[in-house]
Parts: C-alpha cells; sequence; structure tokens
C-alpha cells in the first residue's frame, strides 16, 4: 500500500476539526476524549539544490585496442573493488524464434570457461566475493561481484576468460541443463498472482516483430529450440569486448586498472559490433481492453501505455508525474482511492525508462466485493485533474528530495556506483548521465509535467483488468525439447593463457569501533561511525516482535506497527507520508519475531527533523478510528492475497507444525494474523498493545552515523530523553521449554493450476540463537545456504527440476527452526523431496564435509568480510544482531580467526548433533491431481488441506 496526498484545501480543513477525536496520553497509556490538536507545522528540510550537490562519481574511462571500455572509480573506504561488466545487448535483440536467448546465455556464462572448467559461482564464492550476479533486461546483460582486492587480479581472469575463451566449456548437457533451470524460473515467476498479466500487456502495446514485445524471460516453446550452435553464434555475435563495457569501481586507481585490464582482456579479439535493435514508440490505433482470469483474491485495474525511453527529454518529467499520480506514499491515487472513498485496498504507478522507450503503468486492485468500474472510472478521472491542472511545485519538490537522497544512499557502494557509470556509458555514451539526470529532476516546472503526460497519455491506452477465476490453461515445456537433439558441431579450438593468478592474502575486518551513551531517561545508545555518505541510520528497538501476540490474538502486533506509520495525534496519516517525502527520509515501523523496531534512514544534513517525525511516529500514534478500519479493511484483504501466493501458503502453514499452536513461534512468521483476529481486534487492544511493549523501558537505540556520537545524543536527547513509560506492566513473552516432537510427514494444500510446487519443510533444533552456532551455519553452507550447496547442486546444477534451493538455519533468538524452501517443477514433486531426504541422510551419514567443500566455504566466508559489512545497513544489522544473541562488541572482528580454524570434522560433527531429516514436517503446495499420487509413492503420511 502508498500512502495518501490531500489536497491544499483538505489539509487547511483538518488543522482545526469541530469534531473530537480520541488520543492518547503518553505517560499513562489511557483513552481519553479530547479536542482534536491541530496538524503540527510541516518539517523542513534542507534545500534539493543541497542534496544534489552532494552527488558525486569522480570517474576516468579509457579504451584496450579491442575496444573494450573500462570506466575506473577510486573508494578506498574498504579494501574492496566491484568488477562490472555490462554488455550491449539485451532481449530487444533476439530474432523471432530466439525470444529467451539472451537471458538464458547469462546462465551459461556462470558454468565455467575454457581455463576455469568449474563453476564461475564456486571460484567466485572461495575468492570472498559478494553481490555475486548476473541479470538480463531488454536492453542488456550485465555479470557483477565485489571481492577483496587480492582477489581482483583472479576476478579479473575469470571476467576475461568467459568474455573470450567460453564456448568450449558450452556443451549439449551445458545447455540442456540450463535450459531446464530457465524454464523453472519462468514457471516459478507464472506461478504467482498475476504473474501472467505482463505477457499479455506487452502483446497488446506492441504489433508483431517488435523489439519490446516479447519478454525477457522468452517462449517455452523458443527455449525449447534453443539449439548448441544456435546459442554459441550468440555468443559470437554478442560478446567481444567492443561490445562491453568494464566498471571497476573501489579500491584501485587508473594507473593499476590500465595494466590489470590490458593484461587480462587486451588479448581477447574484438567480435561484431552490436547495433542495438531500433524500436519506434507505437501508438495503439484505438483503446485496448483485455479482461484477464487468474487464481487471485481481488480483481486488479490497470492502465498502460509505451512512451519514451530514457534519453528523451520527457522521460523526467514523465517519471515524477508517475511518481505524483501514484508512486509517492501521499500520492493522488492513494489520497483518492486508498484513503479516501476507500475503494481500493493498494494503487500504483510508475514510469520505467528503458533505452529506447518505456512504459507508463497505473493500478488499483479493488477492495473485495468492490465496483470495479467505479474503481477505474475513479483512477482515470485523478490521472484527467492531474493531466488537465499539473502538480504543484511542492508535490514536484517532494519527489526530487525523495529522488536526491536515494541517490546518496545508493551511493555507498562500490557496485552501486559502478552500476551508475556503466549504464550512464552503455546508453548515453556518458558516465556522468547519472548526473545530467539529477539536475533535470531538479529543474523540472510543473508545466514540463503536465505537458508531456498531455504528450503521451492523451493517446489510445492498454486497459487491463484481471479477476478473480480459472487461468487459461498454461503452455508446458516440451518433454523433449526439440533443441536437445544433439547436432554436430565444429570442434572449438582452444586457447591456451597464463595460469590463473592466486589469491593474496586478505586483510582481517577492521570493524568500526562500538560506543555508548544513555539518554536522561536510562535509553542506551549503541553507536558505530561510518562517513562514506552524509546518511544517518537509526532503529529504536523494542523487545518484542511477532512472538509477542498471544496465541489467541495473532496480528494484534503487526496492526499496532502498521497504525504507528498512520498518524499521530499532531500529523494524520498524509501529513507523515509528506513529511518523509520533504525530508528524503524513510520512516518503517516493523519487527521480526523477537524485536519491534521503529527505523529511521535519512541525510544527514535533515537529521533533525527527520528525528523529530520518528519520535512522533513512536512516541504518539493517533490510533484514529476512522484509520483503525481502513487499516483493517487492507489487512483482510492482504490475508486473502496471501491464500493465493504459493509460498505464503507454505510459510503460514509450517510453522505451527514445527513448534506446535502454544509457541510463540508456532504461527506464521509473517506476523499478519488471522482473518479472525484483525476482524475483532478494536482501539483499545491497539491501544494496549503499544502501551505493553513500545515504551522506552523496553527499547533500545541503535545509530550508525557519519556523525560523532557527541553530536548525536544531544539530539537523540531532545527527540526521546523525556520519554517516560506509562504504569500499566512491561510485556513479557514465555517460551515453553519442551516442544512437540515431529515425525517426517506431508501435508499436501492444493492449488489447482500449479505448474510449480512449493515445498516447505523442517524441524526444530535443539540449538537457540545466543548458542555459537558459527561452526554449523558453516557445515550448512556446505548443506543448504551456498548456491554450491548439497541441495542446490543436486536439483538446479545437476537435475535442472527448480531455479533454486536452500535450507537454512532461521536464528531466531530462542529455538531455532531448520527450513528447506524448494519450488519445483509440478511433476517432480515426489522425486525432489526424495532427492533432498537422500542429500541430508548422505550428508550426515558417510558423506560428510569434503576438503575442497571445507577450503571453498572456509575461503569465501573469510574473505568476504569486508564486502559484507561495507555499508551502513550492515553494519546496523550487527549491532542489533549482537545485542539480540549476547554477541561482543567486536563479534564481527573474531569470524575470520574462528572460521579459519575449523575443520571438516569439526562441520561433520555440528552437523550430524544438531540436523534430523526423520523429524522434517514437509508442506507442499501444488495442485494435487498432479503431486498426490507422487508423494503416496513415498511412504509417507500425507495429509491434503485446501488452499485457505
Amino acid at each position: 500500500m502508498r500512502l495518501r496526498l490531500v489536497s491544499l484545501a483538505a489539509i487547511l480543513a483538518v488543522v482545526a476539526p469541530a469534531a473530537p477525536v480520541w488520543a492518547l496520553s503518553p505517560d499513562s497509556g489511557s483513552i481519553t476524549a479530547v479536542a482534536a490538536q491541530p496538524q503540527a507545522a510541516p518539517l523542513q528540510g534542507a534545500p534539493v539544490a543541497d542534496l544534489v550537490a552532494r552527488v558525486d562519481i569522480p570517474w576516468s574511462r579509457f579504451q584496450l585496442d579491442n575496444g573494450l571500455t573500462v570506466i575506473v572509480h577510486t573508494d578506498r573506504k574498504a579494501p574492496v573493488v566491484a568488477v562490472s561488466v555490462w554488455y550491449n545487448v539485451g532481449s530487444k535483440d533476439e530474432p523471432a524464434g530466439s525470444t529467451g536467448f539472451a537471458h538464458l546465455f547469462e546462465h551459461l556464462m556462470f558454468g565455467g570457461s575454457e581455463n576455469s572448467p568449474t563453476s564461475h559461482i564456486q571460484a567466485m564464492s572461495a575468492a570472498g566475493a559478494t553481490g555475486l550476479n548476473g541479470t538480463t533486461w531488454f536492453d542488456r546483460t550485465n555479470y557483477f561481484q565485489t571481492v577483496p582486492t587480492p582477489a581482483l587480479e583472479q576476478t579479473l581472469f575469470l571476467e576475461s576468460d568467459r568474455m573470450g575463451y567460453l564456448l568450449g566449456q558450452v556443451g549439449q548437457e551445458v545447455l540442456d541443463l540450463q535450459r531446464g533451470v530457465v524454464q523453472n524460473e519462468k514457471r516459478q515467476r507464472d506461478n504467482q498472482p498475476y504473474g501472467l498479466s505482463s505477457y499479455a500487456q506487452q502483446e497488446a502495446l506492441f504489433p508483431v516483430g517488435h523489439p519490446y514485445r516479447h519478454s525477457t524471460i522468452g517462449s517455452m516453446a523458443d527455449l525449447d529450440a534453443a539449439s548448441l550452435e544456435t546459442v554459441r553464434n550468440w555468443f559470437r555475435d554478442n560478446y567481444g569486448p567492443n561490445n562491453a563495457v568494464l566498471v571497476l569501481s573501489g579500491d584501485i586507481d587508473e594507473a593499476t586498472a590500465r595494466v590489470l585490464t590490458d593484461r587480462y582482456f587486451g588479448a581477447i579479439p574484438r567480435g561484431p559490433v552490436n547495433v542495438p535493435a531500433a524500436a519506434d514508440i507505437p501508438t495503439l490505433a484505438a483503446p485496448v481492453e483485455e479482461v484477464l482470469r487468474d487464481r487471485v483474491a481481488q480483481t486488479r485495474v490497470s492502465r498502460a501505455w509505451v512512451v519514451p525511453g530514457m534519453l528523451d527529454p520527457d522521460a523526467v518529467p514523465l517519471a515524477v508525474g508517475a511518481s505524483i499520480l501514484g508512486g509517492l506514499e501521499s500520492s493522488r491515487l492513494d489520497n483518492a482511492l486508498v484513503r479516501g472513498d476507500q475503494s481500493a485496498s493498494s494503487v500504483s504507478a510508475g514510469a520505467q525508462a528503458f533505452h529506447r522507450l518505456g512504459f507508463f503503468n497505473y493500478s488499483a486492485n479493488v477492495r473485495p466485493g468492490g465496483d470495479v468500474a467505479a474503481v477505474a472510472a475513479r483512477m482515470d478521472a485523478v490521472l484527467a485533474e492531474l493531466m488537465a491542472n499539473g502538480p504543484t511545485q511542492d508535490e514536484i519538490d517532494r519527489v526530487v528530495t525523495q529522488f536526491a537522497a536515494r541517490t546518496i544512499q545508493g551511493l555507498e557502494q562500490v557496485n552501486g556506483k559502478a552500476s551508475v557509470l556503466a549504464e550512464g556509458q552503455l546508453y548515453a555514451g556518458d558516465p556522468d548521465f547519472y548526473r545530467h539526470e539529477l539536475a533535470r529532476y531538479a529543474a523540472v516546472t510543473p508545466a514540463q509535467v503536465r505537458d508531456a503526460m498531455q504528450r503521451w497519455l492523451n493517446r489510445p491506452v492498454y486497459s487491463q483488468i484481471v479477476e478473480p477465476g480459472e487461468r487459461a490453461a498454461y503452455v508446458e515445456a516440451a518433454a523433449t525439447p526439440s533443441g536437445a537433439t544433439p547436432v554436430p558441431a565444429a570442434e572449438i579450438q582452444r586457447v591456451a593463457r597464463d595460469p590463473m593468478p592466486t589469491i593474496g592474502d586478505v586483510p582481517n575486518l577492521d570493524f568500526p569501533t562500538v560506543q555508548r551513551a544513555s539518554l536522561s531517561n536510562g535509553v542506551e545508545i549503541v553507536y558505530a561511525r561510518s562517513t562514506t555518505v552524509p546518511v544517518t541510520r537509526v532503529a529504536v528497538e523494542f523487545d518484542a516482535g511477532y512472538a509477542a501476540d498471544r496465541a489467541d490474538a495473532l496480528g494484534v502486533h503487526s496492526m499496532m506497527l502498521t497504525l504507528m506509520s498512520e498518524g499521530t495525534t499532531t500529523r494524520d496519516s498524509n501529513a507523515l507520508a509528506e513529511a518523509q517525502e520533504r525530508l528524503g527520509a524513510s520512516v518503517n515501523v516493523g519487527a521480526s519475531m523477537d524485536r519491534t523496531a521503529a527505523s529511521l534512514t535519512a541525510v544527514t544534513t535533515n537529521l533533525d527533523p527527520s528525528l523529530v517525525l520518528l519520535s512522533d511516529m513512536v512516541r504518539n500514534p493517533a490510533f484514529a478510528p476512522a484509520e483503525v478500519e481502513r487499516l483493517r479493511a487492507q489487512r483482510l484483504a492482504g490475508l486473502a492475497n496471501e491464500r493465493t501466493q504459493p509460498a505464503a501458503i507454505a510459510a503460514r502453514a509450517l510453522p505451527p507444525l514445527m513448534y506446535g499452536e502454544a509457541s510463540p513461534y508456532g504461527r506464521p512468521f509473517a506476523g499478519t494474523g488471522t482473518p479472525e483476529t484483525i476482524s475483532a481486534l478494536t482501539r483499545e487492544d491497539l491501544i494496549a498493545e503499544h502501551a505493553e511493549w513500545v515504551r522506552p523501558d523496553n527499547a533500545r537505540i541503535f545509530v550508525v552515523s557519519d556523525l560523532p556520537l557527541s553530536e548525536l545524543t544531544p539530539r537523540l536527547e531532545r527527540a526521546f530523553g523525556d520519554w517516560r513509560a506509562p504504569s500499566t506492566p512491561r510485556g513479557t513473552k514465555v517460551f515453553p521449554t519442551d516442544i512437540p516432537a515431529t515425525t517426517a510427514r506431508i501435508v499436501l494444500i492444493d492449488r489447482p493450476q500449479s505448474p510449480q510446487s512449493i515445498i516447505y519443510g523442517g524441524a526444530v533444533l535443539d540449538v537457540s540463537g545466543t548458542d555459537d552456532l558459527l561452526t554449523l551455519q558453516a557445515a550448512n553452507t556446505v548443506l543448504g545456504t551456498d548456491f554450491l550447496s548439497r541441495i542446490n547442486a543436486d536439483l538446479r546444477e545437476t537435475k535442472g527440476w527448480s531455479y533454486g534451493v536452500r535450507g537454512s538455519i532461521n536464528t531466531l533468538q530462542h529455538r531455532v527452526p531448520y527450513i528447506v524452501n524448494a519450488p519445483v517443477q509440478a511433476n517432480r514433486t515426489g522425486e525432489s523431496i526424495a532427492a533432498l531426504i537422500a542429500q541430508y541422510e548422505r550428508f550426515l551419514g558417510p558423506d560428510g564435509v569434503t576438503a575442497a567443500e571445507r577450503d571453498r566455504t572456509v575461503n569465501g566466508d573469510t574473505r568476504g568480510l569486508a564486502g559484507g559489512f561495507e555499508t551502513s545497513g550492515q553494519i546496523l544489522g550487527a549491532l542489533r544482531s549482537n545485542a539480540l544473541y549476547g554477541r561482543p562488541d567486536n563479534y564481527q572482528e573474531t569470524l575470520a580467526s574462528r572460521t579459519r580454524a575449523l575443520t571438516a570434522a569439526d562441520m561433520d560433527a555440528a552437523a550430524r548433533a544438531t540436523i534430523d531429516p526423520s523429524t522434517f514436517v514437509w508442506v507442499v503446495v501444488g495442485d494435487a491431481s498432479v503431486v498426490r499420487p507422487q508423494l503416496d509413492a513415498l511412504g509417507l503420511p500425507v495429509e491434503v488441506r485446501p488452499a485457505q
């Protein structure tokens, strides 16, 4: 949901309303009827120009003789370097019959190369890479990782080897495997509610043959038809150095970059030049309306146009207009449909700008039982008014401030800066494109926004309605793909290279010094300094969490937290949203199972007014009756939506099966509750919940900032120092000492028409989050969490039945669960559970951690520490987790030495003493007509439940 924008007249109208409102006395926690207080004066932040001036990414650029463009950005804050390679080819460049090839090839690029036949992920994991991935979109394919400086040369060797010397490693077996993985990725996306709607939108907006008409994931039929030689030719045509941009960002300078890039990339020959496919901006001949049916809980109404791309002068005005329409938390659609007449439970709008063109969309999820036609008419009227009269300057200022603040925050990661520079170079030929775009945001006027919207949104529109019902038949992959038939292909002549460089010694992590202070009311401050960007992060944390809910009142805590963001005694929900936008700040109130927190991220320039806002939301929630009713309806709609989402269905079912319903952990970890509780709760329940848990004698404040603690403490004192606890008792949580034993069984939740099954499995371990779990976690890296883990290597990288499988130790404060998450193609559901059980039994029996697995895990975990604590957000998370689990302040600095001391025997012993697959309860969400026979063959008890 997004929050609301009200007109100036509406704001003035609520300054002095005549009717009394209910307010919470912050000291007593009592409910009193008082005359409504005037809205607080708007909080003002620094001028936008001050924020824009802080955005700067210095760079240098050169080109190798083979045409490879190299951009270098020096940032010595940590001994890490981001290596980001962007290829000038995407799905829009795919010819007819080859949809999905760009993305399929992205997968093939991770399978190893001629001089490094192990997978790229395996090599990079051992090197300590963080943020390792690759992505494909309409216009480009990119590959990126952040590595410790001593691993840079090896990383450049590996990137150059897959750029210049890949094809000898791509054979029919590799192609067939990754074809299956990609098709499972497609099933996983398509299996979501509304998962098929984007295909219909693209096919309606674009004529046949247009480069942007097909999805990046491609069609099952074209993926089936991908032959080895066709795929190899894709590489030859598109992956030459002269079609790529390499960005090195971090602990490196231009002189070093010149030497290293010439050493590793210089010998790669030029390839063909890819001229990005020309793509006009089509206009529909007449409006098009399409009605789809899907297994959804709410009808969604959406509108879409094709508009200009990112280099067009209208791109920024359209983006600003979309934010004002439905992107801001105070958007006009929110104000009209969500907070206003409450005919929709959520709305959205956005302008996605690509290289050649863009999309302008807006949509509304109709409140259950609502009038779809009336909602459609109302949302269209909101757009029409904005197009006719344009936005206000205040609306534009809020959009621009928010955009600038988020840009500043994005400069903290070296890979974030690398992506910004690469995108500008690839599309505009200018790494400073981000700077010009930001200047256009700062200069945009209401007239420009109005004119751009009139120019492009007065054309015929594509309208889509997705309503609850049965889906059309799903188009599956062929049992035997035509492309899997071996066809004689020329032998690849391998090119010998010098040996791959080794990795030098990686220094131990230098974690920031932790300092402490106290407010006058006794609230402790835990602080660390980070000066990379002028940003401050604050978390006011409470010992509560979703485990604070009573077993007969699930969802009360999360509803209380939601209402805290929806109005205080002097700022209504719209005023809170507008204040965050004016300040470029983000205040989020949320919880994990064990802790509740109100978190602030702010540009330090605007810290003082941002703390005023944070304090107001924490201390003075209004719990206005009208807001309670509005949020109640939205939560009930959200719970209905959860019952249509495969992963959410499984996640709701598993915890009580593991813990028993009496445990504070024996409820869905999302904390959203049940329809019965949400329907019955009262405003008094919410006020009591706040008084019980959100109070200074239950609080601790964590801060990471570029400011010193001596400057922060007085500011926090002004915001929270005079806060006093209510007279009512503080809340307590009781965890039973005994948890019911579980045995292997299957709960099948029937979700018809599911092309994929979601498998969750797990049990409660006999350890707690406050125990020393380092050895167990290292063992489970080999077994369940690493990309190369036993279970993922089997189901994804060997069998090709899943897009990704993971088995995790969920580190709760008390008894922790082990949870397996495995989305698999429907016709392999039973075999997948059998394979998972077999992998666990082998690993915990005779086939434990190998020497190679131990070394890869230890190297990856120790070398990646600097990249794992690169940002202020990561540092803040470490401070909070250390407090939760009772760890010392220097815990992160001890990790390297303790991890290096691990042996394979240590890891085996920890896993065998703790994990027992014979106690796993399995939850399967899938089509029972397809899945039940497979599960019956496993010999485990099977219980079938409906998806409700």
